[in-house]
């Protein structure tokens, strides 16, 4: 009986949890636009330092944990980027495919020759 409510448990466990990580993440506005990831961003990195330290007193480890890195990075730029990369992919997308079609078939013409 245990052998086959054990999966059962086992699924349950990790559906709650991914729920759980889903639950947070909309939450906290990572799954929002680029200006709320922006403010989940500023918020993890002052609330995460401050939380390890108190998790390394905890613990009893004492040692000094190096400085975070000073990242310049722009969620909104990257987003940006990304969409006008993906709209000018889809833009040229026919051309291409003209082109490598033509490409193609004298490829093929070559062959029996």
């Amino acid at each position: 009986m245990a052998a086959k409510i054990l999966p059962v448990v086992k699924l349950a466990a990790k559906v709650t949890i991914a729920g759980g990580a889903l639950y947070v993440a909309c939450d906290s506005g990572l799954l929002g636009g680029s200006e709320q990831g922006s403010e989940a961003l500023e918020k993890a990195k002052a609330a995460i330092p401050p939380a390890i330290q108190e998790w390394m007193k905890y613990f009893g480890l004492e040692t000094q944990l190096p400085a975070m890195p000073k990242v310049e990075f722009s969620p909104i730029q990257s987003w940006n980027s990304g969409v006008r990369w993906t709209i000018s992919s889809l833009s040229e997308a026919p051309t291409k495919a003209t082109d490598y079609s033509s490409q193609g078939l004298q490829y093929l013409k070559d062959l029996t020759k």
